[in-house]
């Protein structure tokens, strides 16, 4: 009778470090989860940031009218635009 206790306490504990082992994978990638989202977090903060400055530059209307004259060549009426083209591959003098 002394075996079968034996054989039956072998087999407890081999199913319990197999959970154990289960349970420690299982641990290790939410770990690895957990550091992605993270670093995911930290990316969008940093994105939300620069998107709150971009907004409170924008909220002045003079930049507004900048970056709309600099990205669509936006003039007034009366205004004149100069372009001022740098001179490339000639050798100087």
């Amino acid at each position: 009778m002394n075996i079968w206790k034996t054989i039956v306490f072998i087999l407890v504990l081999i199913v319990l470090g197999i959970g154990m082992y289960n349970l420690r994978s299982e641990n290790q990638e939410l770990e690895r989860d957990v550091d992605s989202l993270s670093t995911a977090v930290n990316d969008l903060e940093s994105e939300n940031k620069l998107l709150l400055e971009k907004i409170t530059y924008f909220r002045n209307p003079e930049n507004l009218l900048k970056e709309l004259k600099s990205q669509f060549n936006y003039r007034e009426q009366g205004e004149e635009m100069i372009i001022i083209v740098p001179r490339t591959g000639e050798a100087e003098e």
